[in-house]
């Protein structure tokens, strides 16, 4: 029998549950509760680690239960179980379903995890772990954070059912356009009215960073079983161009539309209210009070009406709808009366759709400024009078709407048909929405007639010349507060974007054009992120998430069987592409016998993603595009500082000077198919060597070679544990105590003793070796290479103070180096003194790659040919590994 039992389900959440339980005599120890949500362009990537250690002398069971936002798709989840990796991989939903039939059936351990079409929002696992091991369970999610009443917001789950020693939540936000403002509410299920302890803000003009850590004194105070509640973050964008954000990268691009200081459209709305026997009591009381505080707020130039029904329709105005001023809103104190359930009674919904399309359609008795007619329908059952048929009532529906009437369906309570009104909304032109049978339904209903109370736009229409692959582009609505997204591809070739925008407001027709080159963000980094790759990245997966969905809901409404076979296939193929959990695909984690597979191998293809978190080392971040390099006041995990030497490009070294802000750079001239010696430190058991291939040489230039970097690989030996790591332009692959591949395009952490590799979201590897010594590879790609250009790597050392001073190697030997830096009495004449070796130095400004960051234009002190040589004290050819090696 195996001794690491997996069990797996996915739960949808229930109204109000919090998980709240103590922690018990027989659980295991949670040493290490993270969160990690990394937010650029209003896209969020989340990863949620926990670490439980079993200090029992028998095996227990851990759990790993968190709460997920309902819009989220999962793209990763490992579990590491004394120090072996098993990563779930995602599969068609048929497909993962044979395969965990197929391992139990073998007797192997096997899990299994799968989305329903209703919202799943609770991710539960478990796993038996033997005495004295410990086990970590690590989740990814990606979401778009949607702006609701002119805010984004960003929750995310903490609740470990226990008080823990390390626990944190990091929150960073880039935006391109700027932020206008970051605020943290308190702990959602609190009652507490301030802002969580422990927490820190720190806002520049395009980046903002938000930690949670608190104590476990303030853990306990919150309650036994410490923190329980939701941490939320609130932001808005500052958003000056009318036309909005455009932003391209990799060939894809995102379009963010929201103007700002529209004037309101007046509308027309109607109510149709549930009013049988299931509303009595608490739900028509919290309905009533809603509707008392709606009522309230429409402008005196709106129109509305009341429908109500169970078995029986009333219209309280008939025929039609009537002005919102004072003496009307007064009138309509009759609510009390009017909002009485039936009992016992039945619900004709379909009877009550088609009354209020006849009172919205209804022409108005007096001339009248356009209205956007609004029907917001509220039930909290199923069809059980009159036209039962769901598939005749959409079609009832459809003609009594004729394609102008905006439907908005709230399902209130478990009992409500949420995919009869879900569907209705879809098919004509509006949304729906749960309203949980909590003791804030009131403010549920109030908060969801907010987000559509001020109509700015309407039939909103965006066209995008050398646009391809779009995702939505129609709108029937623009409401105040919200935002308008659109993702799709660039056409191959194209230099120059254009967007069409043509809508109606206020005003009457609204229309504007904009051009911009197909290049304009393509090299820009903003806000956070030292990483290009990790910016450009997020377009292209923005986009696979808004078609996916685009995708799952034009399948919900068709009724065309060939139609929706074909619709799930491209769903299912785009979710398995980007590792995305969707209804249509699932998770399956098989767990192989010991016997079988000795080496701690991950799961499945070299596509799998890997995400096993070390405990990062923190260092003192800096703002990227702040100026003046703006210090944050707290330490966060994973920045870089400026960097003390690198390689990269056409073989071109950076080296920081020692106790000094200047930069020396040289150029080797290498040859193809060489291996150079970057770094050796005995004293460490640490070798790091570099692969050369070549490129066209510039014309003009055609007799010197030019080399790029396209392999690198780090050796770890004795008196360190042995560790071969080698980063290709695919991506990572360690050797030792196992072997993993860890592709780039999907984030990872793995964690060993003695050794942390961090794969980012974009084309970066974090290798943390000890002390004192971390490296960072960097992917460089081009979208549309001349024939110059190679994708290549770049090599950097962030932090080389562990190394020994038997340090060597073309970069290795510059950390214990004393470079002086002299000048001549001639006047420009300049020299490095190192040891007895004098060398001229000339100082200029060169496109530099110093860093992950892109090439920029700095100055540095250029050694040149055969002086390099002198600099290194030795040939190129003593740095070079001999073939047999």
């Amino acid at each position: 029998a195996l001794e690491e039992v997996l069990q797996a389900h996915a739960l949808p959440a229930m109204a109000g549950e919090n998980s709240c339980r103590t922690r018990l005599p027989g659980d295991l120890t949670m040493t290490s509760f993270s969160i990690r949500s990394t937010i650029i362009s209003r896209y969020a990537s989340t990863h949620v680690q926990t670490v439980l250690r079993n200090t029992h002398p028998e095996a227990k069971e851990a759990i790993f239960d968190l709460d997920l936002p309902a819009s989220a798709f999962i793209s990763n989840f490992t579990i590491t179980i004394n120090n072996k990796f098993y990563v779930a991989e995602v599969k068609e939903k048929h497909q993962a379903k044979k395969m965990y039939d197929e391992a139990r059936r073998q007797g192997k351990t096997a899990a299994h995890v799968g989305t329903r079409d209703r919202e799943t929002e609770k991710f539960r696992v478990s796993a038996s772990v033997s005495a004295g091991n410990q086990v970590s369970f690590e989740l990814s999610y990606e979401e778009l954070l949607h702006r609701h009443l002119g805010k984004y917001q960003h929750a995310v789950s903490v609740r470990p059912r226990q008080v823990v020693g390390n626990l944190t939540v990091e929150v960073s936000i880039s935006e391109r356009t700027g932020i206008d403002y970051v605020h943290v509410l308190p702990l959602r299920t609190s009652r507490d009215a301030d802002v969580p302890p422990s927490t820190r803000v720190e806002k520049g003009s395009h980046c903002a960073w938000i930690v949670f850590t608190p104590t476990p004194q303030e853990q306990a105070a919150f309650s036994s079983a410490g923190i329980m509640g939701d941490f939320v973050v609130q932001y808005d964008v500052a958003l000056p161009d009318v036309a909005g954000d455009v932003q391209i990268y990799n060939g894809y691009f995102v379009h963010y539309f929201a103007p700002r200081g529209l004037l309101p459209v007046q509308k027309n709305v109607v109510f149709v209210i549930d009013v049988s026997g299931s509303m009595y009591g608490t739900k028509m009381k919290q309905t009533k009070k809603a509707m008392h505080v709606i009522l309230s707020d429409l402008h005196p130039d709106d129109c509305f009406n009341i429908v109500t029904f169970s078995d029986a329709v009333h219209v309280w105005k008939a025929g039609r709808s009537i002005p919102a001023t004072a003496h009307n809103i007064r009138s309509w104190k009759t609510v009390n009366q009017i909002l009485l359930p039936f009992l016992p009674s039945g619900t004709d919904i379909n009877k009550a759709l088609l009354e209020a399309a006849s009172v919205l359609t209804q022409s108005p008795l007096e001339p009248s400024p356009q209205r956007i007619p609004l029907l917001i329908f509220l039930t909290d059952g199923e069809a059980t009078a009159g036209v039962t048929s769901g598939t005749r009532i959409l079609v009832n529906a459809r003609q009594a709407l004729r394609g102008i009437i905006s439907l908005f369906g709230l399902a209130f309570g478990d009992d409500a048909d949420y995919g009869l009104l879900r569907r209705l909304a879809l098919e004509n032109r509006g949304v729906a929405r749960r309203i949980y049978e909590d003791s804030d339904a009131a403010l549920q209903l109030t908060g969801f007639y907010d987000e559509i109370a001020s109509p700015l736009l309407y039939d909103v229409a965006l066209s995008y010349r050398d646009g391809i692959d779009l995702t939505r582009t129609l709108f029937p609505n623009y409401f105040h507060g919200s935002e308008l997204v659109v993702a799709g591809r660039v056409a191959p070739g194209a230099t120059e974007f254009h967007i069409q925008t043509v809508s109606h407001g206020h005003n009457g027709q609204l229309s504007l054009e904009n051009d911009i080159s197909a290049n304009a963000t393509e090299a820009a980094t903003f806000g956070c992120s030292l990483d290009l790759g990790q910016i450009g990245r997020f377009v292209q997966r923005l986009w696979a998430y808004f078609t996916i969905q685009d995708l799952l809901q034009a399948r919900f409404r068709s009724n065309d069987t060939t139609a929706r076979r074909l619709l799930i296939e491209k769903a299912t193929n785009l979710s398995l592409k980007y590792n995305f959990v969707t209804p249509v695909t699932s998770l399956v984690v098989v767990k192989l016998e010991e016997e079988e597979n000795a080496t701690a191998q991950a799961i499945g293809t070299p596509g799998t993603p890997l995400a096993t978190m070390a405990a990062p080392r923190v260092r003192q971040p800096r703002l990227s595009g702040e100026g003046q390099g703006q210090q944050l006041g707290f330490p966060l995990p994973f920045l870089h500082p400026l960097l003390s030497f690198a390689v990269d490009g056409d073989p071109h070294f950076v080296v920081q000077l020692s106790g000094s802000l200047e930069t020396l750079c040289f150029t080797l001239d290498g040859h193809p198919g060489d291996v150079l010696q970057l770094v050796t430190d005995p004293a460490k058991g640490l070798s790091v060597h570099g692969h050369l291939i070549g490129a066209p040489a510039r014309p003009g230039s055609e007799d010197r070679l030019r080399t790029y970097l396209d392999g690198i690989v780090v050796l770890v030996g004795p008196p360190r544990l042995r560790y071969a790591i080698t980063v290709t332009l695919q991506g990572v692959a360690l050797k030792g105590e196992g072997a993993l591949d860890l592709p780039f395009g999907h984030p990872a952490w793995v964690s060993h003793p003695g050794l942390g590799i961090r794969v980012g979201l974009g084309a970066n590897v974090t290798l943390q070796l000890g002390t004192g010594l971390e490296f960072v590879v960097q992917r460089h790609q081009y979208g549309h290479p001349s024939y110059l250009q190679r994708d290549h790597l770049g090599f950097y050392v962030v932090d080389g103070s562990g190394l020994s001073a038997q340090a060597h190697g073309l970069l290795g030997q510059f950390q214990n180096a004393d470079i002086q830096l002299g000048h001549s009495t001639v006047p420009g004449h300049t020299w490095l003194q190192r040891g007895s070796a004098i060398v001229p130095a000339t100082r200029v400004t060169k496109l530099l790659k110093d860093s992950p960051l892109p090439a920029h234009q700095a100055p540095c002190w250029l050694v040149k040919g055969n002086d390099v040589t002198d600099l290194l004290g030795g040939a190129y050819s003593t740095f070079v590994i001999p073939p047999s090696t």
